[in-house]
């Protein structure tokens, strides 16, 4: 029932964008988007997505205050380093391993993390709950540590804004070994 409820949902934002696209609703872009929808979701299926969310407005604005502030002072960061004379930049890889591994928790954090210039995702390990991600301007060990210590905070607090209960748990019963290469 829950997967019928899903797909129409998915079909209803598929034709509103469908009409929002031709400019106009109308009889015939209504039928034209439902045609798309039914064979989107019939054609290319989308795997199941369980949605046991729980949005609490105060870690909401929590995550939306840092990661504004994370955008700013980053985007500052890169744009000096670009126009700083003679300087060159190091960057690095770096695997994170997430606490949480469901797909919809890597997808966000992911694309939350690719938001803030410096960052960027590479791959993702799903079964494994990796991130690899380009990390801009590493002068050491140090700036590794702290980009994944960073990047973990991220999944922290969006979890926190929009994770289930269960989600919110693993976090603070799965701590996270600190290192180098961790």
């Amino acid at each position: 029932m829950a997967r019928w409820r899903e797909q129409v949902i998915a079909a209803g934002w598929m034709v509103l964008m469908w009409n929002l696209l031709w400019g106009r609703f109308s009889l015939g872009n209504l039928v034209g988007g439902l045609l798309v929808a039914v064979a989107v979701l019939v054609f290319f299926p989308l795997p199941p997505v369980t949605l046991d969310a729980r949005l609490r407005p105060v870690a909401l604005l929590d995550l939306t205050v840092r990661f504004v502030a994370e955008l700013v002072t980053a985007s500052v960061h890169v744009a000096w380093v670009a126009v700083r004379p003679g300087y060159r930049p190091r960057s690095a890889i770096i695997a994170v391993e997430l606490r949480v591994r469901t797909d919809l928790n890597l997808a966000l954090t992911a694309e939350l993390l690719s938001l803030v210039p410096g960052t960027l995702i590479l791959d993702v390990d799903r079964k494994a709950g990796v991130l690899y991600v380009h990390v801009f301007d590493v002068r050491g060990t140090g700036n590794l540590t702290r980009s994944r210590r960073r990047i973990r905070d991220v999944e922290r607090r969006l979890l926190r804004a929009i994770g289930s209960p269960a989600e919110v748990r693993l976090l603070t019963s799965h701590p996270v070994e600190e290192g180098p290469n961790r």
